[in-house]
């Protein structure tokens, strides 16, 4: 089973196994299920989903920042011996049990997070900043895949401008479900992206465990669930057949 080591400098402070399938979050508040008391922490700081088989971490908004291998990210496919920085703290991810450890007692838990200002944590934000495209703004996604992580197999290619999903059979992904809207929600294709709206129906989709609000932006890996399915989006580019960013797309994902 994967393992998550949280460290503080050459410390190990507890251990954390994370199944497939399952979420586990991080953050200074003590109903995180990894708890940093530290304040450069934000109460709820990031999250990592368990999806298919792989595992997704996402930045849940902090105030710091959440960094893989010294860069910022929003949203990252964990790797074996990933090391994912929050705060003053680091958290190795490990495909590989490990041998087990008693959990440091948390200190005392402190509601507001403070902006982080360390050398360590400058030098970190100047490579993710170096290491941002530079020069003309891509061109929209020209195409996107939805795969299956549950309620169904394989994948789904996104074309065109619009794409619908709902109950009535005439959407191009039919979820089945009385709370499920007959139109439920559309994915639409503007300029600068994705995006995944809600149209109608007792069923609000959520996108990475949250429900959506309002139009939103789709990144690289988010999981929508509806009904009884979840997928995971991915974007591509048509004119070339790979991924955003020029890596093959990944495999679908399987229940």
């Amino acid at each position: 089973m994967p393992l998550l080591t949280l460290k503080f400098k050459d410390n190990v402070l507890g251990r954390y196994p994370i199944g497939r399938g399952a979420s586990l979050t991080i953050g200074r508040r003590k109903d995180n299920d990894i708890v940093i008391d530290n304040l450069a922490v934000s109460g709820h700081h990031a999250r990592i989903d368990g999806v298919g088989e792989a595992f997704v971490l996402v930045d849940l908004q902090s105030k710091n920042g959440t960094f893989v291998n010294e860069r910022m990210v929003a949203s990252h496919r964990l790797k074996h011996r990933d090391v994912i920085s929050i705060g003053k703290h680091q958290i190795l991810f490990s495909l590989e049990e490990a041998p087990a450890a008693e959990e440091a007692d948390p200190l005392p838990a402190v509601d507001r997070t403070m902006v982080m200002d360390t050398p360590t944590y400058r030098s970190m934000v100047e490579k993710s900043a170096a290491a941002a495209p530079r020069g003309p703004a891509p061109r929209p996604p020209q195409g996107a895949r939805l795969a299956f992580v549950s309620g169904g197999k394989g994948t789904l290619t996104v074309s065109g401008n619009l794409f619908t999903l709902g109950r009535d059979p005439a959407c191009d992904l039919v979820v089945r479900g009385w709370r499920v809207g007959r139109t439920a929600a559309t994915l639409s294709r503007r300029p600068d992206g994705w995006y995944l709206s809600y149209v109608g129906g007792f069923s609000r989709p959520r996108v990475n465990g949250r429900t959506l609000r309002a139009p939103l932006r789709l990144a690289d890996l988010d999981v929508i669930a509806l009904g009884g399915v979840q997928l995971q989006f991915f974007v591509e580019n048509e004119a070339e057949g790979e991924a955003t960013g020029g890596a093959a797309a990944p495999p679908p994902l399987r229940p």
